[in-house]
């Protein structure tokens, strides 16, 4: 029996959504990131579920998943393989690092310093590692989910600006409510639920729904639609730097993802306007702050773009 797309996005939300509790939003969002075929950046204040998040996405598929524990004296060696010397054949040869996995969950990535976390760019952007003058590729399909803790916190570095773009989305997961805290409560009493997890999706499930999300249409006037909002960006007076070209895209790609979730083979402008947020803030620079360190001004400028804008009827 050949399971059909839909069926293949119901039992990967299960799955996640047994041991993550009360997220629906959030997990759509972190689904809408895997569909889209790009990277995933979870920022929030320790302690609330970012880590648990990646993992139950990473464990609910049938391929290879490695953790990197972000710290200051991390090199970047340390993330994508070096070349180890064989004395017996006098030659070197290259033993890959943890970034040689289908799922890499990077946690606290701005706990190290930016030349550590530039190690990654390469790889979330081309999907290959170049060491020693020589180009290895990644497995298919290949995410990035990391973690973050908000850079005013002791010990944090800011994500550097070319980094930063190359996550489609960066999404906050907040707080528990008191009946989901409760369930958490109760279901951590003997040991961690995510743990015992298993995979209910496949890789080649995985890559025929990403096929799949790339055939979802858009329209003219909701195309008019992302366009004006991409431009409000550029030429509005409160920013330094507006929407990049990769970002619009990043923007038109989740939002055909988004449209698969929720059974649709066309964008809405409603799309749109739930994704912008999580798109486009972290990839613009209000006036007098530095790109990255002020998540709230950039939030509210996009909404306030957002509200001038006609929505298409």
């Amino acid at each position: 029996m050949v399971s059909t797309v839909d069926d293949v996005l119901l039992r990967l939300r299960k799955n996640v959504e047994s041991v993550v509790y009360g997220k629906g939003d959030v997990v759509q969002l972190v689904l809408t990131a895997l569909l889209a075929g790009e990277h995933l950046l979870l920022e929030d204040v320790p302690g609330v579920g970012k880590t648990l998040l990646g993992k139950a996405l990473a464990k609910s598929l049938d391929g290879k998943f490695t953790r990197i524990q972000f710290t200051p004296d991390l090199l970047p060696s340390d993330i994508l393989g070096s070349g180890v010397y064989h004395a017996s054949e006098g030659v070197f040869k290259f033993h890959p690092g943890p970034v040689f996995a289908n799922v890499v969950l990077g946690d606290e990535i701005n706990r190290a310093p930016p030349r550590t976390q530039s190690a990654l760019l390469e790889a979330m952007s081309e999907k290959q590692v170049s060491v020693d003058g020589e180009t290895h590729p990644l497995p298919e399909p290949f995410l990035v989910i990391a973690t973050q803790n908000p850079f005013e916190f002791e010990g944090t570095y800011l994500l550097p600006e070319s980094q930063l773009d190359r996550f489609l989305l960066r999404i906050q997961v907040g707080y528990s409510s008191r009946e989901a805290e409760r369930r958490v409560l109760a279901s951590h009493q003997s040991g961690e639920p995510v743990d015992h997890l298993a995979s209910v999706v496949t890789l080649a499930e995985v890559k025929a729904a990403q096929l799949a999300t790339r055939q979802i249409k858009c329209e003219d006037s909701t195309l008019d639609y992302l366009q004006d909002l991409v431009e409000a960006t550029r030429t509005s007076s409160e920013l330094r730097v507006g929407l990049s070209t990769r970002g619009a895209l990043g923007l038109y790609r989740a939002c055909q993802a988004l449209s698969l979730l929720e059974n649709r083979d066309y964008i809405v402008p409603d799309d749109i306007k739930r994704l912008a947020v999580a798109v486009i803030a972290h990839r613009v620079v209000p006036r007098g702050f530095a790109a990255g360190s002020d998540r709230s001004e950039a939030e509210a400028i996009v909404n306030r773009l957002l509200q001038k804008l006609v929505v298409p009827a």
